[in-house]
């Protein structure tokens, strides 16, 4: 049972995908940080890089988006005619300070601006309109050869003259009278679109794609889905409209969550779900595990047998770990939205059907996922290669913000390593000064990991022939140190004192 849950709250809306009660992809839109992809913008070229074949492009974002020249050539070159531009400059395209009309295809991520092209596309509920290009395609996802030729033939008779179309997989089984209303509300937003980029300077956005929920109804919701639920009385209205426009026959699958008590994703048991899929590590049922360590160019994901004793030996242990891995891998992609170079490090396999058998069933995983995904297979270290597209922010950076203790390293400093940087703070203070005891502010945390080395705390006491003392202070991040007050030994127990008096 497919089933859509959204919680609408007042600073962001979030959207639950789930596969039989499991959640599969989380998307979360926010009210400062709306996606972008699909929007359309009148932008002015402010960079040419020949070095790069690529232009930079203002269009009124934080950072200029990034506009390669196949993406800038038009789009009518085919055939023969593309091969002849193939090797064209982009400053035989582009020129500085040129105004150029760009659809956005790929979000900002990390330090990279968005993404765009000049070949403009407007999605629907069964196709997509290209504008500026004579051709109808349809989607690889509509595996059967004589539906896809029906599709094609029915399309070609009521397309718009001289733009293109491509069916979208949602279409399968649909009739010629399904699209006429389809494509009647592309080509008026078409239309409107014409007339708004003619008006006014660039950078300025000529038109914003669906938020998320909207966005949603239109590419996902289809016959698959069971059930969508609203939190929000408002969206819940809205949505309706929307599908009375494009899809009536769904209106019956659409529930407002009318339970002001009850959180709508703690009902269906998503918060839960959500922490695994920002965990490092995932437990497998059998009692295994995945750990997921990402960096900036790729994610490595590592299978270990964790409890698992397995029934047989060892060998089938290992093989029904592996097994067992491959769909929380393929679901944990998709739920945490990894793209890039992704490489997995099965437990080592000897038995070459197994690992067969391990490859296919991973491929049979990844098949649900609707971003591109592709396994390259295994290297000489046994290490599986798979590439994701990249499209969006990953689920940990919308989720998560770098730790001020570790810096994102993951890791804090030992006790060990503190203690050393006391013991040089106070060989310092010995040689210097002529006090006799010192008050260390220090992270609360840190101050109980040390307190476990009474021992070295009172040698390095012996050594210096100074008195340590330390107050807590939740301000500093785990491995700080701050020296706060230095004299003789009376008042250093004095403040402590009153400290502690305080306190009482």
């Amino acid at each position: 049972m497919n089933e859509i849950v959204v919680d609408v709250g007042i600073n962001e809306t979030r959207l639950a995908f789930l596969e039989d009660e499991e959640l599969v992809e989380l998307y979360i839109e926010r009210k400062n940080n709306k996606r972008i992809v699909g929007n359309i913008y009148k932008g002015r070229v402010t960079n040419v890089l020949p070095g790069m074949q690529a232009a930079f492009v203002d269009i009124g974002l934080e950072k200029n988006s990034f506009l390669y020249v196949k993406d800038a050539l038009p789009q009518e070159l085919t055939g023969e005619v593309a091969e002849a531009f193939k090797d064209m400059s982009i400053r035989d395209v582009l020129k500085t300070g040129q105004e150029v009309v760009v659809q956005v295809i790929k979000e900002p991520i990390g330090t990279k601006g968005a993404r765009v092209t000049t070949h403009i596309t407007l999605p629907g509920r069964y196709m997509v309109l290209m504008p500026y290009t004579d051709y109808v395609g349809v989607s690889r996802r509509i595996g059967n050869e004589a539906e896809r030729e029906r599709l094609k033939s029915e399309i070609e008779e009521i397309k718009p003259n001289n733009m293109g179309v491509i069916v979208r997989t949602v279409a399968e089984g649909k009739t010629k009278d399904d699209f006429k209303d389809d494509i009647k509300f592309l080509l008026k937003l078409w239309q409107k679109i014409e007339k708004e980029k003619k008006l006014g300077f660039a950078p300025r956005l000529v038109y914003k794609d669906f938020d998320l929920v909207n966005r949603t109804i239109r590419d996902i919701f289809n016959q698959d889905i069971q059930r969508f639920v609203i939190n929000d009385e408002a969206e819940y209205k809205n949505s309706r409209e929307l599908l009375e426009l494009i899809s009536p026959g769904l209106k019956n699958r659409l529930e407002f969550f009318n339970d002001e008590m009850e959180d709508v994703f703690q009902h269906y048991n998503i918060e839960s779900q959500i922490n695994r899929g920002i965990s490092r590590k995932v437990w497998l049922k059998s009692g295994g595990y995945i750990i997921i360590d990402t960096t900036e160019a790729l994610t490595v994901i590592d299978v270990n047998t964790g409890k698992y004793v397995g029934t047989t030996d060892l060998e089938d242990t290992v093989y029904q770990t592996n097994l067992e891995a491959t769909t929380e891998i393929a679901k944990q992609l998709r739920l945490r939205d990894i793209g890039g170079i992704i490489i997995v490090d099965f437990i080592d396999m000897t038995n070459e059907k197994y690992e067969q058998d391990v490859l296919n069933k991973l491929e049979k995983a990844l098949s649900k996922d609707r971003t591109k995904t592709k396994i390259l297979g295994i290297t000489q270290l046994g290490l599986v290669e798979i590439t994701r597209k990249k499209v969006r922010q990953r689920l940990d950076f919308l989720l998560q913000k770098k730790c001020n203790c570790c810096d994102g390293s993951g890791k804090v400093i030992s006790e060990y390593t503190l203690l050393h940087k006391i013991e040089k703070q106070m060989k310092r203070i010995s040689l210097h000064t002529s006090c006799q005891a010192v008050i260390f502010e220090i992270n609360p945390s840190a101050l109980e990991s040390i307190q476990g080395e009474i021992e070295l705390i009172e040698e390095i006491e012996a050594v210096t022939k100074l008195k340590i003392f330390f107050q807590t202070n939740e301000v500093l991040a785990y491995g700080e140190l701050k020296m706060k007050i230095m004299g003789n030994l009376e008042m250093i127990e004095s403040i402590m004192k009153e400290k502690a008096a305080s306190k009482g």
